[in-house]
């Protein structure tokens, strides 16, 4: 946890900064703050003083609670990780910072970076993607959330004119539902047990229904709540031949089906969407890093700060972490505020 020691953590040197604060899970449910060395950037590498992550509220709920099945570990670990599963592990992947050292044309860039909960750090030039001109930068910790949502959309393949309804208005349910108003003729309708998220659903310009009034004969549903009920409620609501596209991740949780009802009759489909590999319709014409890029230039639009629910100091990360693993459907995208940690 913070103490008064964090205040000289940082030093002044020949390079600017020579240590930094990171966020460690030591145990499943136990987070703490630790100091970290940062060497120099070499040839080919940038520094990046953070401005703000972001809590990626579902995923990193279950990596806090130590919740990552064994069989998905190595699949499931972060691109700049350090440490494993349960713990101790350095865990995150949205984050915002200014590049202070490193190549001209990056320096004093402000940059997305696949990188966990620190103050800095340094990594390959090309791990960094530009902010857009016009994205601010705490909005610009939502590019993985809307680039997941890019992902499943390509998985989708949603046509004009369908009714298509997004069970979960959780931050990718909301960023998929916001991405896919876009497409002309779709009639979008967010469903969520939490009553609150109509006004989100508003201010995204999406329709809003309990589960209980959710619309049916739905050309294609997208589960993201994360939970046995919302992928039931998805086979309820979608067509007959119709497609449920399922982009939650459930962690060590078993989920049971009604696969004896009318899933057959109907001739249902369930298909996975989950952001590690491109979608297979544009695997062989985008990148990672085209898919990334792309989620930043969406994040133009302000509607997004919809999603935006709540901001805390660093010093207060392990509390605000803790907390939202315990409750983690509290709000959508709690951000966490870097700019004074040097």
């Amino acid at each position: 946890m913070y103490t008064e020691e964090i205040a000289g953590w940082f030093t002044e040197g020949e390079a600017p900064l020579r240590e930094a604060v990171a966020f460690w899970i030591d145990e499943p449910g136990v987070g703490a703050l630790r100091r970290e060395s940062i060497a120099r950037a070499g040839d080919g590498e940038v520094l990046v003083r953070t401005r703000y992550t972001g809590i990626s509220r579902g995923t990193e709920a279950s990596v806090f609670l130590g919740r990552v099945p064994a069989g998905e570990q190595e699949r499931m670990r972060a691109p700049f990780q350090e440490g494993d599963f349960p713990g101790p592990v350095k865990y995150g992947y949205l984050n915002v910072g200014v590049v202070e050292h490193g190549p001209d044309a990056l320096r004093g860039r402000t940059v997305f970076t696949l990188f966990p909960h620190q103050s800095a750090f340094i990594v390959p030039a090309d791990a960094v993607v530009p902010v857009p001109s016009g994205v601010p930068a705490r909005r610009a910790v939502l590019a993985g959330a809307v680039e997941t949502a890019v992902n499943v959309l390509w998985d989708a393949a949603p046509l004009l004119g369908d009714r298509v309804a997004i069970v979960g208005a959780g931050m990718i349910g909301c960023c998929v539902a916001r991405l896919a108003r876009g497409i002309p003729g779709l009639d979008v309708v967010l469903v969520d047990v939490d009553p609150s998220r109509r006004a989100v659903a508003d201010r995204l310009g999406v329709g809003f229904a309990a589960p209980g009034d959710a619309p049916g004969e739905r050309d294609l549903v997208v589960n993201t709540s994360g939970s046995e009920a919302g992928l039931r409620l998805a086979l309820e609501s979608v067509v007959t031949d119709g497609d449920v596209i399922e982009a939650s991740w459930y962690g060590d949780r078993p989920v049971t089906l009604p696969l004896g009802a009318d899933f057959h009759s109907r001739r249902l489909t369930i298909r996975s969407s989950q952001v590690g590999a491109v979608a297979r319709r544009r695997r062989g014409t985008r990148s990672t890093r085209d898919r990334l890029a792309l989620a930043l230039e969406l994040l133009h639009d302000d509607a997004f700060d919809a999603l935006l629910t709540g901001d805390s100091p660093w010093s207060e990360l392990p509390a605000v972490m803790a907390a939202l693993a315990a409750e983690p459907d509290a709000e959508l995208c709690r951000t966490i505020d870097w700019t004074d940690a040097s």
